[in-house]
């Protein structure tokens, strides 16, 4: 089978920055797709972005479908003619069907008889007649939230279209798609190189736009080769560049032609807290900044140019320009805000609605205030330090820095309480009540941040669950569960001693307070949502949903209890006699339910007198030996060497159900033995519900 090499290319106005790698990463696996729905193989697949164009280079395609073989199976012989010998009906509609006579047909002998079948052979189309399908079918396939229309033109796409590149070898697939009439034109850099440049082959497409049309397409080269002068153009001012990888996959996204410029401030900027500055070129000018060796913020930044100007210090003054009243906003910010203290802005905080049925920012910080200074004390911390905390929240939402800067809430806020003379533990928590702030993120480190984040984000599940808003599909305003993960990870990661269900009731209690009522039922649907996102924390880490089902089932209320039974019943399954030991307690679990069904109470004691099987007494003694052993692990919550030691029942176990009968007809051998299970159950619950484990 003869194979080429095949480029597709689109050229276009600059594609939105941040949405240009998920569009090159969606455009390429649509083309790989629709090769392999076509079953068309090839070689090694090479995929381009940069702001002007999106390509793809697949090596070794096919350069038509193999031909295919079918078979259609018909009537069987027997009822394919009548007595007559004549075809029957059902033979003459099937050879119709099949668009041939009934002679063309041949016979198939299996060991289940003998059936007439239509074999036929399918031409294999030319690729260069499935390719412009698969391309649009890819294109129409991109994650675009809206499309746009340009000119006069019906076609819609994510910005204007102007060029078409499909080059199948050195031949021109003709085509048109999003209104591009198909070609072997490209063009290089809109500055550099504005004219068109002819593609002979497609895999000099990279090196000849580059040496061309100074353009590096690549986006992964290009990337790295900005994180190369980047770091080269720091060290030579004798610092660190630090090198935000969103922000580096953007700026990537910026430019067809990197080339590294310098810049510098005013030393007196220093002065302002290193956040704002970092924000104002980072967030506005897509500027990288530098620190020293001690890791303290330079007077310096490097930006990244999409020409190779023959006056760097020009592109460098012009930067420095842009920047300075950014910054001096920042200053000015920093300088007004701190004329008053934060606790000031607590009044206007009134005026600011959380949400209209559960009351202002004002309100909210109140019952955060309440929530923080009761868990600080479970925590050990102090309970005044929880409430001051609490109340200072959201006071620098009101600053004139936040204001202006949104993603700096909590960080001035901080700033502005050590300013004031709140204790390092209030001012430290000011930021570290919005920790986590995305997935994967850190997680507070003081117990007065620890109790402020989750005073926060319980106020708002609860609020939100009380007056029925709860997530929906992919509706989650709120954000209700990256807050409710935020919490179960704070608790177990951080080995927090909290029960949810306690902080749940307090955080109601508060609602109460201000005179909110909320259905009786709330509190067992905030914990039910809470487990469903631990159901998903614990699979994200490979652990088996029947892990958590057997947890579950006993319905720890401590979070981090929750996790050191789910990793104790994680390492049980491992066990030699865990599979075993997991199917008698679901058998113990099926007879004492069909027992319970029947009216029948079950005890938990035993009656040592009424044992009569050597295996039942066998047994017994082992359950009041290991019941004893495990009492130590459990109370430190070693869950994993109390059932290291329950699975050391499995032999005693296997030979009780193989050799005694349990529903004895003597009714107080049989409700013994009934007791003696239930025992065997209970000693298991005390960790999990095993029986829950699949093989």
């Amino acid at each position: 089978m003869n194979r080429r090499d095949f480029l597709v290319e689109l050229g276009t106005e600059e594609l939105p920055p941040k949405a240009l790698k998920k569009l090159s990463q969606a455009f390429t696996g649509g083309i790989i797709e629709g090769l392999k729905a076509a079953g068309l193989s090839h070689s090694a697949v090479h995929s381009y972005a940069a702001p002007r164009r999106l390509a793809v280079v697949v090596e070794a395609l096919q350069e038509r479908q193999a031909d295919k073989q079918s078979e259609r199976r018909g009537p069987a012989l027997q009822a394919a003619y009548d007595d007559e010998g004549l075809p029957t009906k059902a033979l003459q509609g099937f050879a119709r069907s099949c668009g041939v006579e009934v002679k063309q047909l041949e016979k198939l002998e299996t060991d289940k008889g003998s059936w007439l079948v239509h074999r036929s052979e399918e031409k294999g189309k030319p690729a260069q007649d499935l390719i412009p399908t698969i391309v649009q079918q890819s294109l129409d396939k991109l994650p675009i939230p809206k499309r746009m229309r340009w000119g006069d033109l019906t076609a819609e796409f994510v910005r204007p279209v102007h060029w078409l590149v499909l080059l199948f070898g050195d031949e021109v697939i003709d085509a048109e798609l999003l209104a591009v009439k198909s070609g072997r034109e490209t063009r290089g850099h809109r500055f550099h190189h504005p004219e068109k440049i002819s593609i002979t082959e497609p895999l000099e497409y990279a090196p000849l736009l580059e040496t061309e049309g100074r353009v590096v397409a690549n986006f992964t080269n290009r990337r790295e080769a900005i994180r190369g002068q980047v770091q080269e153009a720091a060290t030579n001012l004798g610092g660190n560049a630090v090198i935000d990888e969103a922000l580096l996959d953007e700026v990537t996204s910026m430019v067809e032609w990197p080339v590294a410029v310098v810049g510098s401030f005013e030393q007196r900027f220093l002065d302002v807290p290193a956040e704002a500055l970092i924000s104002a070129m980072k967030g506005h000018q897509k500027y990288f900044h530098m620190v020293d060796a001690n890791g303290k913020l330079m007077p310096n930044f490097i930006t990244v140019s999409n020409t190779d100007s023959k006056d760097i210090g020009a592109v460098s003054a012009g930067n420095e320009r842009v920047i300075r009243p950014r910054l001096s906003d920042a200053e000015f910010f920093w300088n007004q805000d701190r004329k008053h203290k934060l606790e000031a802005n607590r009044e206007a905080l009134k005026n600011v609605v959380f949400q209209k049925q559960l009351g202002t920012v004002f309100d909210k910080s109140e019952r955060i205030a309440a929530l923080a200074g009761f868990i600080a004390e479970q925590l050990g911390a102090d309970k005044h330090d929880g409430i001051r905390a609490g109340q200072l929240a959201k006071c620098d939402l009101m600053s004139e820095m936040v204001g202006e800067f949104p993603e700096l809430q909590g960080i001035m806020g901080r700033y502005y309480a050590g300013h004031d003379g709140e204790s390092a533990a209030v001012a430290e928590a000011m930021d570290e009540q919005y920790m986590p702030r995305f997935a994967g993120d850190e997680l507070p480190k003081g117990a007065v941040g620890q109790a402020v984040a989750i005073a926060d984000k319980l106020d708002t599940l609860v609020g939100i669950f009380g007056i029925g808003q709860p997530p929906t599909g992919s509706k989650d305003p709120f954000a209700l569960r990256r807050q409710a993960l935020g919490v179960l990870r704070s608790m177990i990661e951080q080995q927090l001693p909290l029960d949810l269900t306690a902080l749940i009731d307090e955080s109601i209690a508060h609602y109460k307070v201000s005179g909110r009522e909320f259905d009786a039922k709330l509190d067992g649907q905030v914990f039910d949502f809470m487990m469903e996102r631990l159901r998903v924390y614990y699979t994200d880490a490979d652990i088996s949903v029947d892990v958590f089902e057997a947890v579950s089932a006993v319905r720890p209320t401590r979070p981090y209890d929750f996790d050191q039974r789910v990793r104790a019943v994680n390492a049980f399954r491992q066990l030699a006699g865990a599979e075993s030991l997991a199917a008698a307690n679901k058998r113990a679990s099926n007879i004492l339910r069909q027992a319970q069904e029947k009216g029948g109470v079950i005890a938990v004691e035993v009656e040592v007198s009424l044992l009569q099987e050597a295996e039942e007494k066998a047994l017994a003694e082992r359950i009041d030996a290991v019941t004893e052993a495990v009492g130590p692990a459990l109370q430190k919550l070693d869950y994993t060497s109390a059932l290291q030691e329950m699975a050391a029942l499995r032999e005693v176990v296997d030979a009780f159900f193989d050799e005694v009968m349990v529903m004895a007809e003597d009714e107080k051998l049989r409700l013994n033995r009934l007791a003696l299970l239930n025992r065997l159950r209970q000693l298991f619950l005390q960790v999990a519900d095993v029986s829950q484990l699949q093989g």
